[in-house]
């Protein structure tokens, strides 16, 4: 029956090219550790060090044996903010979202990749209401799976993740997750090319250094990269931030002043910003008091007429709750997004009722449910003839070789213009793997990274912007082999 399913949903047009199937054949994971050159404060965690995990999928696809990867680091305090939990635990529970995700896919039926994905995304999703996993921990896994899906994919069919997506080649049923689009198709709403440049939205960490002034003997770092925000608009010529909330509106309104007149110092008007909530607030009135502060201060209002949207300020237990989240009724309020609500299919339109105006994309949370949310916006503000509706590119502390690439690939197709880039400040280039790795992104991305002194590569932002000319020549970011035999690796 199942195989039935798929058969009718691939033939439903009689027109539409047959898509090839996919078949996963094996599986290996791989893990080594990163250290961060200096912490990393948001919400409730502080990062120092964290695993990173590789994922390669070997498919049969129309006939051929196909590999892709995934890659990611596992961060703590994201997924899962359960303040009992420890973070080996976590990083336990994520392992084991990728390992339960695999075997979903050992088992699926072959089919296109749209279909693949869903069988492995509904079973996946039975699975965790059983164990009591966090949907959005949950699908994780399934991204991982995603991923090396997408990768193999774009280079079975030789063309680029854009193309795979714009062109639908994963044969993506949009009605499946919004059904308002029901007989349209990613190609009426995706770019017709994928973005050459992004704009690098600069994460400010609630303990970041500002200026000189707040260095010290203890913190400063002397590795031949910026430091300070102002060191950092300096070096990278960045014009956009991301500035963040702990929660506490007195704190929040002197950490907010400080970094307002750095940043004013530095770039004049010429600059945009978002605000990140961090899940701090599980009242929408005392989130509104922040905001109310802001307006009040002389100068942060001024500062905050450049403001792009404000991010998931509501805790995720709340911020879907229709008795809570009053976004629509709040009068002359800037945009609000969701990010860690943006759990479920469903979440984005949830979202919208409530009077949020979109939601963000990181691959972790997917890359196929991202190409429909990012229709369906599209479609709204052209059917409502507005600009209110928006997806930003969010991160998650994303260094390459992989992870970072993928992701850009990602946003690049989508049409994100202005995306959140920290990996590249709080971690040391590419240090934390093999140089051999910094070598062949040299070759490969000559346009995104660049050498440094010690010879590993950085991440290079030039006018504030990365330069994705390389990334999109490549199946999905990724345009060399990444050598994995140095890793641990792990059990599936």
């Amino acid at each position: 029956m199942q195989q039935r399913t798929y058969n009718a949903h691939r033939n439903h047009n009689e027109n539409a090219p047959m898509l090839p199937e996919l078949k996963l054949l094996d599986a290996t994971l791989h893990r080594t550790d990163t250290q961060t050159r200096m912490p990393f404060r948001f919400g409730i965690a502080v990062m120092t060090a964290a695993p990173h995990v590789f994922l390669q999928c070997r498919y049969e696809i129309g006939g051929q044996v196909v590999t892709g990867i995934a890659a990611e680091g596992l961060l703590p305090r994201w997924f899962d903010k359960s303040p009992e939990k420890q973070a080996d635990q976590e990083i336990d529970e994520m392992l084991q979202v990728i390992r339960q995700a695999v075997a979903f896919a050992r088992q699926a039926v072959p089919a296109p990749a749209f279909d693949f994905w869903r069988q492995v995304y509904q079973s996946q999703v039975a699975w965790a209401a059983e164990q009591g996993f966090p949907s959005l921990l949950a699908q994780f896994g399934v991204t991982m799976v995603e991923r090396t899906l997408l990768d193999a994919l774009a280079r079975a069919e030789q063309c680029n993740l854009a193309t795979l997506l714009r062109e639908n080649r994963v044969g993506l049923d949009l009605a499946a997750i919004h059904p308002e689009l029901a007989g349209r198709t990613p190609g009426e709403f995706l770019p017709a090319q994928p973005l050459t440049k992004i704009i690098a939205r600069h994460t400010v960490g609630l303990s970041d250094p500002l200026t000189a002034a707040d260095l010290t003997p203890e913190n400063r770092i002397d590795d031949g990269l910026p430091q300070t925000l102002e060191d950092c608009i300096r070096a990278y010529g960045l014009r956009h931030f991301k500035l963040k909330a702990q929660g506490d509106v007195d704190r929040d309104l002197d950490r907010l002043r400080a970094v307002a007149q750095v940043i004013t110092v530095h770039c004049g008007d010429k600059y945009a910003f978002t605000l990140d909530g961090n899940e701090q607030y599980r009242e929408f009135p005392r989130f509104v008091e922040l905001w109310d502060g802001i307006q009040a201060d002389g100068a942060l209002s001024a500062f905050f007429e450049n403001l792009i949207f404000i991010e998931q300020p509501l805790h995720r237990s709340v911020a879907l709750d229709p008795a809570i989240a009053h976004i629509a009724d709040w009068e002359n309020g800037p945009p609000v997004i969701i990010d860690e609500s943006d759990a479920e299919l469903s979440a984005l339109e949830q979202a919208l009722q409530l009077g949020y105006a979109g939601t963000s994309h990181k691959n972790c949370k997917g890359i196929l449910k991202a190409t429909a949310h990012r229709c369906l916006i599209n479609h709204r503000n052209a059917t409502e003839n507005t600009n209110r509706y928006q997806m930003s590119g969010e991160d998650l502390v994303n260094i390459g070789p992989v992870a970072l690439l993928q992701d850009l690939a990602a946003q690049a197709a989508l049409g994100n213009t202005s995306v959140e880039r920290n990996g590249h400040h709080y971690f040391n280039g590419l240090t934390p793997f093999p140089k051999q790795i910094s070598q062949l992104m040299l070759q490969q991305h000559g346009d995104l990274y660049t050498e440094m002194d010690n010879g590993f590569a950085r991440v290079n932002i030039t006018n504030g912007e990365l330069n994705l000319t390389s990334l999109n020549a490549a199946p999905f970011g990724v345009g060399v082999e990444v050598p994995l035999d140095g890793f641990q690796e792990l059990s599936l």
